[in-house]
């Protein structure tokens, strides 16, 4: 068996406990590609693994950070990454779970380092773009980094903006920065496997999991979190915003769970548009199965690949 094994795909398509009980059957530990259940206080809107699941089986960045602070991709690919390695160097297996494709992309392909941040330059250029028009801006990259301007589309602005600030900050195109990143693929033995389920069913799963943050006490903890200076990034778990609303006031309690079924559907469709290009992945089709199922699935599949 690989030492190192992903399991990939949208949520609610049970890819904590399909981890914890394959974990628990090849004696691994989980490193977590979430960023939501990275943060320590809420547990229920961001569906943390269980006490119970925690105290079985050793996981990694779960509950690590106060929703207070800032954490970047790049600070999780380093120390996450750093991690794998040891458990590779120490023929210890490990699971990388998560449904959060920014943190796998980086552990696999690798990120650079931030390049920093002009305000004054980011303003300059947005007033050119205004004046003189975006393909002029287009135009400039094309000047310093060819290579990227053929991949960002003449309308997309910010990141035609985020490509000139990273060269003018850095002296160097964002195209030859992020070939310098470097992942762990290609140089450990990985698997990735995804699990999905038909769209019917996976809303069904949602919604139902959605209901059950309600009934296990999802407006007390927004109520808790909403007392605390959330960062940019904890801002974003779903819950926050939607059942911050039901509590000033604006809508009914109905209304707040609709918008977070809603919602949790749309991020749901957003994973699989991130995952579904990569051909690395191996998908399981999970309608049917139960997690043993999925489990001994992955087995039969790291087996027969290791013939």
């Amino acid at each position: 068996m690989p030492n190192i094994v992903f399991i990939v795909g949208p949520t609610a398509t049970g890819k904590t406990e399909t981890a914890f009980t394959l974990a628990r059957r090849i004696n691994a530990e989980i490193v977590s590609a979430d960023s939501m259940t990275i943060y320590k206080e809420p547990a229920i809107i961001t569906s943390k693994p269980s006490p119970e699941m925690l105290g079985q089986v050793q996981h990694h960045f779960v509950g690590i950070i106060s929703v207070t602070q800032e954490y970047s991709v790049f600070d999780y690919y380093a120390r996450a990454c750093a991690l794998i390695n040891d458990f590779y160097r120490q023929k210890k297996p490990v699971l990388v779970c998560g449904g959060t494709g920014l943190y796998s992309k980086a552990l696999l392909d690798g990120i650079f380092e931030g390049a920093g941040k002009d305000e004054a330059f980011r303003k300059d250029l947005e007033e050119q773009a205004r004046i003189q028009g975006k393909e002029y801006l287009h135009n400039e990259l094309k000047k310093v980094d060819i290579e990227t301007a053929r991949k960002i589309s003449v309308n997309d602005v910010k990141r035609i903006i985020r490509a000139l600030e990273v060269y003018h900050c850095t002296g160097s195109p964002l195209s030859k920065k992020k070939k310098e990143a470097k992942g762990l693929w290609g140089t450990v033995p990985i698997k990735i496997f995804g699990l999905r389920l038909k769209r019917e069913a996976l809303y069904a799963k949602i919604d139902k999991r959605v209901d059950e943050m309600f009934n296990a006490g999802a407006i007390a903890e927004v109520e808790r979190l909403g007392k605390l200076h959330l960062s940019l990034t904890a801002e974003k778990i779903i819950g926050i915003k939607e059942i911050g609303g039901y509590l000033k006031g604006e809508y009914t309690i109905e209304k707040a769970k609709e918008q977070m079924k809603q919602n949790t559907r749309r991020f749901a469709k957003r994973q699989m548009t991130w995952f579904k290009p990569d051909k690395r992945i191996q998908w399981i089709d999970i309608d049917t199965l139960t997690t043993e199922d999925i489990v001994k699935n992955i087995a039969q599949k790291i087996e027969a690949d290791t013939r």
